[in-house]
């Protein structure tokens, strides 16, 4: 399993198999229309909601523009309170540098919490190579984990699997990994969580290594935050001796107080909840209280190049609350599997052929893994514009052109396949520049209306395949206007 899956089909193809799979449209129907039923009710509760995501929007924004200083400040920050900084410019990098630090412990065991950035760079495939075993603590990754699965969603890794599932899962896998789950284990919600919680509680209690994220930074003081539900984090973050943080730095705020509006917004937008059960905060390291030894990777991995972009940019304010994914009609049907990525949904659709480039076959058609209803921008706490990032991505990859990738600044080919979208934008352009020419066109074409075929033909049936060809008007607009109105713009 990999962090990345590069290597699986486009998404139309991922796509079109995941919603034959009934189990699965029903698992996904069912828990993100509760999730988002959920959301909307904990968000009416605030009557400056807007305001609030404005403020995160700007503190977001203020902080990507002056990444650089604040990363030094944080650094500084870390140091300062016996922590240690290590900088990642790609995923070998980081998996390289948290493979040395676990081995100089002489441990061949890690608990996980928090990871999504580990996943991204298959930080658990690299630890095996090296001997090294790395157990998942958050239920819905344990699931995922045992079930030699891969996440399909942020907030709910495990969302496509159901109790039964789940029960099957914990009988099979949870004695080859540790404690097994017990015989007569049922479905029910009780029952899974305990055996879970045993499982884990001996994984606990044996680590000397912890590995997490963070969901955000304090450059102001080095402080990092993990936010959850579930209390592994709390177990992961104080009870090993070594703790190691892969961190990508986009996570930074610049102080306390901006803190404080996102530990507001995320809660409400994720999990629905006013704030969450567990807000864990560690700053370096302290005499008799948590691990003596911290160690923080800060990761670029495309983080850079995605900053260069002044449109695309704005993907990297997402907190990872995974509102759009809950809202999004795409996602609904398809669930995460489909987008090939540790990021699933419509900010996986804008994140990761930013930070991966649009040269794969799934990275390519990840921008067009939407309909552009704008539903996620309308959810998201911090107000990126997902729609015009994703219209933005689907010019790159028909039209190629000038991207920074490495921290070089590369010219881009056309994708291939799209040959026909590039001609027909270039005809259309044309006409449009011609007013005669347009208005012949339409004519033409009104006239010509009943002799239209009900698909196009050629490229032209992959768009109409899903679609259903608008009907040309029996006159064009010009015209009808003309023999209405006499041409003039105050008649009535």
């Amino acid at each position: 399993m990999s962090g990345t899956y590069l290597g699986m089909p486009s998404f139309p193809e991922a796509a079109r198999e995941a919603v034959r799979d009934e189990t699965l449209r029903g698992n996904l129907r069912h828990a993100t229309h509760t999730i988002r039923a959920k959301r909307a009710r904990a968000v009416a509760e605030l009557s400056d909601w807007a305001e609030l995501r404005e403020a995160g929007r700007r503190i977001k924004d203020h902080t990507l523009r002056h990444l650089d200083r604040y990363l030094v400040r944080l650094e500084e920050s870390v140091t300062a309170a016996g922590g240690t900084v290590h900088w990642a410019a790609d995923a070998d990098e980081a998996n390289r540098i948290v493979t040395r630090l676990v081995q100089e412990t002489g441990e061949s065991e890690v608990v996980k919490v928090k990871s999504m950035a580990t996943q991204e760079i298959g930080l658990n495939e690299a630890l095996l190579e090296a001997g090294i075993h790395a157990y998942e603590t958050d239920l819905a990754e344990l699931i995922v984990q045992l079930g030699k699965d891969r996440p399909s969603h942020i907030l709910v890794p495990a969302i496509h699997r159901n109790r039964g599932e789940i029960r099957d899962i914990f009988r099979a896998e949870m004695g080859v990994w540790g404690r097994p789950a017990p015989a007569d284990l049922t479905d029910t919600p009780a029952e899974l969580a305990e055996a879970a919680r045993l499982h884990l509680r001996e994984k606990f209690l044996r680590a000397k290594v912890g590995v997490s994220g963070a969901n955000f930074m304090v450059a102001e003081t080095g402080t990092m935050v993990v936010v959850e539900s579930e209390g592994n984090g709390r177990m992961c973050l104080t009870l090993p001796e070594t703790l190691i943080s892969v961190v990508g730095i986009e996570k930074t705020v610049p102080t306390w107080r901006d803190l404080e509006v996102f530990l507001q917004t995320l809660p409400r937008s994720s999990t629905a909840e006013r704030m969450n059960p567990y807000t864990s905060m560690w700053t370096g390291t302290a005499d008799g209280d948590g691990p003596r030894a911290f160690h923080l990777v800060l990761l670029d991995n495309g983080r850079t190049d995605t900053l260069a972009d002044e449109v695309g940019r704005q993907a990297l304010r997402c907190i990872r609350c995974s509102a759009c994914l809950n809202v999004c009609p795409v996602y609904e049907r398809a669930g995460g599997h489909a987008y090939g990525s540790v990021y699933p949904g419509p900010i996986g659709a804008i994140l990761s052929p930013q930070l991966r480039g649009t040269q794969s076959e799934i990275d390519a058609s990840l921008p067009y893994a939407s309909s552009l209803c704008g539903a996620c921008y309308e959810v998201c706490p911090v107000a990126i514009d997902i729609p015009e990032v994703l219209v933005r991505l689907r010019e790159r990859v028909v039209e190629g052109g000038p991207v920074v990738r490495g921290g070089n600044r590369v010219v881009l080919r056309p994708a291939r396949g799209h040959a026909a979208e590039r001609a027909a934008m270039r005809a259309a352009g044309w006409a449009f520049a011609r007013p005669g020419a347009l208005r012949a066109g339409q004519r033409l074409a009104s006239r010509t209306r009943r002799l239209h075929p009900r698909t196009l033909p050629g490229p032209g049936r992959a768009w109409s395949a899903s679609r259903d060809l608008p009907a040309v008007p029996v006159e064009p607009f010009r015209d009808w206007w003309q023999r209405t109105h006499g041409g003039k713009d105050g008649a009535k």
